[in-house]
Order: C-alpha cells, then structure tokens, then sequence
C-alpha cells in the first residue's frame, strides 16, 4: 500500500478552471467575425454546408489569429458595455464582407432570371438548394457556372485570405468608423445590376430579334399558331445563343468576381486608419 500523505494534496498541480474560461471566451470573442462571414458569404454559407462543418472550419480559422488577438484586449472589456459594441463591430464586418460577396454574386442569379422571362423559360424552375426558394434552372446554371469560376481562380483563398488580413487593418480592440461599410454595400448593389445587364444583355438583345421576327411572321401569316410555332424557336434560339455565348459570358463572370474581391478588401483596409483603439 503507498504511503502518501494527505497533506501533499493541496501542492499537486491542477487546472486553473478561471483561466480556462477566459481564454474560452477570448476564443469565442475572436471568432465572431470569421463565423458571422462564413454564414453570410455565398459558398461557405450556403444551405448545403452543414452547420457543423461551417463551426468547425471557423474555429479552425479562429487558431491562426487567436495567437495574436488574444493579447490585444482583457476579458474585463469583454464582459462590460463596451464589449457588447465589440460585439456588434465584429458581427457587422464579418456579415457587410460577406453580403458584399452575395449581393455581387447574385448578378449571375438575376441574369438568368432575364433570360429566362425573355425565353418563356420562367417556368422550368426548380427549388435552389442554397436559398430554398424556386429559382429558374438557367439562374442555377449561371449561378453554379460563377461558382465553377470563382473557385478556379482561387478565390475562396484569396477571401479567406483578407478576412484573416482584417484582424490586421481592424483589430478586435478598436472601434472604427463603419460609413464604408454602407458605402460599399450601396455601391455593390447598384454594381451588381449593371453587371447583370452585361452578362444578360447579348441573349436579350438576340432573343428580341427572334420574336420580332416570329411577329412579323404571324402577322403576314394569321394562320400560324404562336405557342406551336414560336415558342420552340424561341426555346431552340435560347440554347443556340447560350452555347455560343459562354466564353464571353465567362469572361463577364471572371470579370464580376475579381470586382467582387476588389469591392470586399476596399471595404475593410481603409477602416485601418480610421480606428481608435479602447485600450
């Protein structure tokens, strides 16, 4: 039998559960921004990414910055009034560089809606996995077609890679003017229509020309039906005009994502030298 004293326990080392619980909050603090960013951006935000997966790769991402954040702030600043507005400082950079991607993504969405209206293809629609809504098949197609494209040019590393850089230009202890963060928003909505129309707008004009035509058409012969006539031209015409139009409707894309990597990082350096640190 081991003869151990009792009075030897009170001097074996043990856990310090205090400082435990604060480097687990300082962890959650830290990884408010990179969270917020993955729900809202397109891909790593979207309905089929599971929920654990998403909480998984944020803390994952969380361990690269957490080294050096940690440090910058005391869990009494947390856990006091100003934390809650760190709190909604961290939320609304990671959901404004998210949204920033979605709003400049969904040009591809709403040009295939165009199309699809022009060509009297509104109806073929289907449930979009990532919003659960009914979207036309050719809005998918576009969709996924981006997608395709933003992932060839390694995009999503280049995102990751500046959400990351953000902790550098807007550290988790300062409170930076947030104006660009509505200019911006504004500013890729708007950007986002004229980028629809440009991916949009050769179909449109070509399937304008075929109805009028089909117009003419019926007009000189009456007896010709439309819906059995027309409407398959117009059909055969979409896909015809597709086919031969999806270099320069790549092209338009790779176009609309690298504006959309660009309008996300103006948004976040320049608040680098607008903050004023609490500390």
């Amino acid at each position: 039998m081991l003869d151990f004293p009792i009075s030897n326990i009170g001097t074996l080392p043990g856990l310090e559960l205090q400082i435990i619980q604060d480097k687990i909050l300082l962890f959650l603090f830290c990884s408010i921004r990179i969270s917020a960013f993955l729900i809202s951006s397109p891909i790593f935000g979207a309905g089929y990414v599971l929920l654990p997966v998403r909480i998984l790769f944020g803390m994952v991402l969380t361990l690269s910055v957490f080294q050096h954040q940690s440090d910058l702030i005391e869990i009494q600043t947390i856990t006091s009034a100003i934390g809650v507005i760190l709190i909604i400082k961290e939320i609304a950079i990671g959901l404004s560089a998210g949204l920033i991607l979605t709003i400049w993504f969904s040009a591809a969405s709403l040009a295939g809606e165009k199309i699809a209206s022009t060509s009297g293809l509104a109806f073929a629609a289907q449930v979009d996995p990532n919003t659960g809504a009914s979207t036309p098949v050719i809005s998918q197609i576009l969709m996924l077609f981006l997608l395709v494209i933003f992932l060839a040019i390694d995009g999503h590393l280049i995102v990751l890679r500046t959400m990351l850089d953000s902790y550098e230009y807007i550290r988790i202890d300062s409170i930076p003017t947030l104006d660009i963060l509505l200019k911006t928003g504004i500013g890729a909505a708007g950007s986002m229509f004229l980028a629809a129309t440009i991916i949009m707008l050769p179909v449109s004009v070509l399937l304008l020309m075929v109805n009028l035509s089909i117009g003419v058409m019926t007009r000189s012969a009456p007896t010709l039906n439309l819906f059995s006539f027309g409407f398959p031209i117009t059909l055969l015409g979409t896909f015809i005009f597709l086919y031969f139009s999806a270099s320069s409707i790549g092209f338009a894309m790779s176009d609309l994502v690298e504006s959309a990597i660009v309008s996300m990082q103006d948004m976040i350096q320049p608040t680098y030298t607008e903050r004023q640190s609490i500390k």
